[in-house]
């Protein structure tokens, strides 16, 4: 099911103007030429209907969306300010980022495998099979070997040839594990700046003898004024959109 899932999403408008046809028997059966058998749109479209509830899910989890957003949220915190950006802009600016980052990806699944079948080219299942590929290929790159190898030890899969041997049920949780432990390794570094900004501000309303007076306080605006000069954001969402093809 998770394999087919970006793809079964992008499926759904031309599945929804076929189901507008009336009087189709929900269980039936059509055998095609080669022998196989597809079930009628009505249960398509249920399949479909009850993947979509998953797709929200697989955008976080099988797309860069997981790394961007929590690498802006330890730069929010990293810079002291609580609500600014607010938690709609952070998740509006990861989704336009992931969009572009993935343009690639959506493109090539939809070229191999969607538009195929949406010309009457190709069956359903061979289409999902060819429109989930770039995604496996996208998350293997981004995968280490050593998260791989713990869930494949875990669920006893001791015979993995090659990265195409590795299936979508072991490569999601090792995905999504790299990509964690990614985004906090950028975190860090970024944390890093802000803390000594921090650091030297205290130090000095120490030897100033104003301790009751509040370091972030003080702290912000220069931290402000540090990310603003070396024009942060641009540095920052050059370097994360990078991150995924170096």
């Amino acid at each position: 099911m998770i394999r087919c899932l970006i793809s079964l999403g992008l499926l759904l408008m031309p599945l929804f103007a076929m189901a507008a046809t009336p009087g189709i028997p929900a269980l039936t059966l059509t055998t095609n030429a080669d022998g196989g058998q597809s079930y009628t749109v009505t249960l398509q479209i249920l399949a479909l209907m009850t993947v979509l509830t998953l797709l929200p899910a697989a955008l976080m989890m099988m797309t860069s969306f997981t790394r961007i957003i929590i690498v802006l949220s330890i730069l929010r915190q990293a810079m002291g300010v609580q609500s600014t950006p607010s938690n709609q802009v952070l998740i509006g600016l990861s989704l336009f980022l992931t969009f572009f980052i993935m343009h690639p990806v959506f493109d090539m699944a939809y070229q191999n495998g969607i538009k195929p079948y949406m010309d009457g080219q190709m069956e359903m299942m061979p289409a999902a099979e060819n429109a989930s590929q770039p995604f496996k290929d996208f998350m293997l790159a981004q995968t280490r070997e050593t998260d791989i190898e713990l869930f494949a030890g875990i669920a006893g899969h001791s015979t993995l040839e090659s990265a195409q041997d590795v299936p979508f049920s072991l490569l999601l949780p090792a995905f999504v594990t790299s990509e964690l432990k990614t985004a906090f390794q950028i975190g860090f570094l970024i944390f890093i700046p802000f803390l000594i900004i921090d650091l030297v501000v205290a130090s000095v309303l120490m030897a100033m003898g104003m301790m009751m007076l509040s370091p972030m306080l003080i702290s912000l605006p220069f931290k402000l004024m540090l990310f603003v000069l070396i024009d942060g954001w641009a540095l920052l969402m050059g370097t994360l959109a990078s991150s995924f093809y170096l």
